[in-house]
């Protein structure tokens, strides 16, 4: 059987990461830089042990006034401090409830720069990987985060997005473009049919991109969120593909 891995961004005060978890097979969790703290962490990770759900790392600029989603200008070291800062934290926590953190995913601004930036994404996550050679990363499909974990040697789970625009050239639109949050729920549960079944994808212009994505990101502060959440996975479940995680690429 077909099956596709669904993740959700959770442990940032939006309020849907309880029914979120009865619905995803991943769980990105908030370490502390643009949300989450010791309390959330633990508390998503107790929900993902008592589950069966995988657990992963969201780090992101530690800006929370801003939710992460503003490029701050600073050294590399000092951003890679803040990196390895959040992972630490959400691993100390993670031995102490008997949960693996088994990949990083990067959030807003910091993902989109190193989706963007090949150099930029190499020095990202050859840190992460000299912390943890075994620790998977979760890729935009298709962007250079893709290019930088192989040349790094750390695993790959490529993603696609369920309610993002896409450019083009495979990257997301950004937020502040008209269209770049898609809210209609039948356009993104065809989307996500269309990924599992075909590996494609439409850009905002009509553009079919190909995909290799067998994870897909559904967010928990759209509008509507859970509802579109489980609208996804019974279309997916219906059409006889299964959710669950999927392994990374070695």
């Amino acid at each position: 059987m077909t099956s596709i891995d669904l993740n959700a961004d959770l442990g940032e005060g939006m309020g849907t990461d309880e029914d979120l978890l009865h619905i995803v097979s991943s769980a990105s969790i908030a370490c502390g830089g643009h949300a989450g703290d010791a309390a959330t962490i633990r508390h998503v990770l107790e929900r993902c042990k008592a589950l069966g759900i995988r657990a992963g790392a969201h780090p992101g600029y530690a800006d929370p006034v801003r939710f992460g989603r503003f490029r701050l200008v600073m050294s590399l070291e000092e951003l890679l401090g803040q990196i390895r800062e959040q992972l630490l934290l959400i691993r100390s926590i993670a031995d102490e409830v008997g949960v693996p953190v088994s990949y990083v995913k990067l959030h807003g601004a910091l993902a989109n720069q190193t989706a963007e930036e090949l150099a930029f994404a190499v020095g990202v996550f050859a840190s992460i990987q000299a912390m943890d050679a075994k620790m998977a990363v979760l890729a935009l499909d298709g962007s250079e985060q893709v290019r930088a974990a192989r040349a790094v040697g750390l695993p790959l789970i490529r993603e696609a997005y369920a309610d993002r625009a896409y450019t083009p050239e495979g990257l997301l639109v950004p937020r502040s473009r008209e269209g770049a949050v898609i809210a209609e729920p039948a356009l993104v549960v065809e989307r996500c049919l269309r990924l599992a079944r075909a590996g494609e994808i439409v850009a905002i212009d009509g553009t079919v991109l190909k995909s290799a994505a067998r994870s897909i990101c559904l967010h928990g502060d759209t509008p509507g969120a859970v509802a579109l959440a489980r609208a996804v996975r019974t279309a997916l479940e219906t059409a006889g593909i299964a959710v669950a995680p999927v392994p990374p690429e070695a």
